[in-house]
């Protein structure tokens, strides 16, 4: 099994740009023939495996590309700008987009750390970075070659389709992305729970030291953590998000002024600020040249 059958399969799916279900739970293919520059954007814990082309992403102060040498593994919610910059109808970003169902990675992680020969992070050791580029092995690529074939058959993925995303689940804790993954999802996943509370309240005022009592950390090693994970402080963070998840609401179409109020901004103008200092634009100018 290889990755070429990976690309054959997608290619016999998706015809034109875009992304399309496979019929699959949290399994979406994409095709992209022209070029994207960086967008904000919120990814949600999920990976993204390509076969053709190369995507481009902006973290930890600096620009990652990948292409189908690594998948990227999203192991917590992170506001990043992405985009495919050299993507051509030569030569398309073609791609497989799982997200990553919580229960069933906690189960699996909470099972392989369980066992007695998997060696534990050490106690003061940085914290693994939410985002990992991972190197395609060959039980990642056999794991995702087997749940593809299932897409054309909607028995055949009601009847197997839970257990070969378990497998590709499986290949994914126990790769590159594995330190990160584990520490998202299994045991003591103070970070993860943080971020995972940070995301779904953006409205509303959130103190470092409420999140910190939440996760049982003190402020100092909380801050400490979250930011080997994250590369941003907590608040850096906190005002990431929004400002990644406005950008995004606008570009749907949702009205400046609502935008900003949905995402926990009181001040219309403190909003306009920050994004035009985030971004380069004020919100009006990057809705003008980033409709989607």
């Amino acid at each position: 099994m290889s990755k070429e059958k990976i690309r054959q399969i997608i290619e016999s799916i998706v015809t034109t740009d875009g992304v399309f279900e496979t019929g699959l739970s949290g399994v979406q293919l994409f095709r992209v023939s022209k070029p994207l520059e960086c967008t904000p954007g919120v990814y949600e814990p999920s990976i993204a495996a390509i076969v053709s082309g190369s995507k481009e992403f902006f973290f930890d102060g600096k620009m990652h590309v990948y292409d189908s040498e690594h998948y990227m593994c999203c192991s917590v919610t992170m506001p990043l700008q992405a985009g495919t910059p050299n993507a051509t109808p030569e030569n398309p970003l073609l791609g497989v987009y799982i997200t990553l169902d919580p229960r069933i990675m906690t189960e699996l992680a909470i099972e392989i750390e369980s066992v007695a020969s998997v060696k534990r992070t050490l106690k003061g050791a940085p914290e693994p970075h939410g985002i990992t580029l991972a190197q395609w092995d060959a039980s990642f690529t056999d794991a995702l070659v087997r749940l593809l074939q299932l897409g054309g058959s909607p028995k055949a993925s009601a009847a197997l389709g839970a257990g070969r995303l378990k497998e590709v689940y499986y290949a994914i804790l126990e790769g590159d992305a594995g330190d990160s993954a584990r520490q998202a999802f299994g045991v003591g996943n103070g970070i993860a729970r943080a971020i995972e509370y940070m995301s779904s309240n953006l409205d509303k005022t959130i103190t470092i030291d409420e999140i910190a009592t939440r996760v049982g950390m003190s402020k100092t090693v909380f801050h400490r953590k979250f930011k080997e994970a994250t590369s941003m402080s907590p608040i850096q963070f906190a005002k990431s998000i929004r400002l990644n998840s406005a950008a995004m609401k606008i570009a749907r179409g949702v009205n400046v002024s609502e935008a900003a109020m949905e995402v926990g901004y009181m001040s219309s103008s403190q909003f306009s600020r920050e994004f035009k200092r985030q971004y380069g634009q004020s919100p009006r100018q990057w809705n003008n040249t980033n409709l989607l």
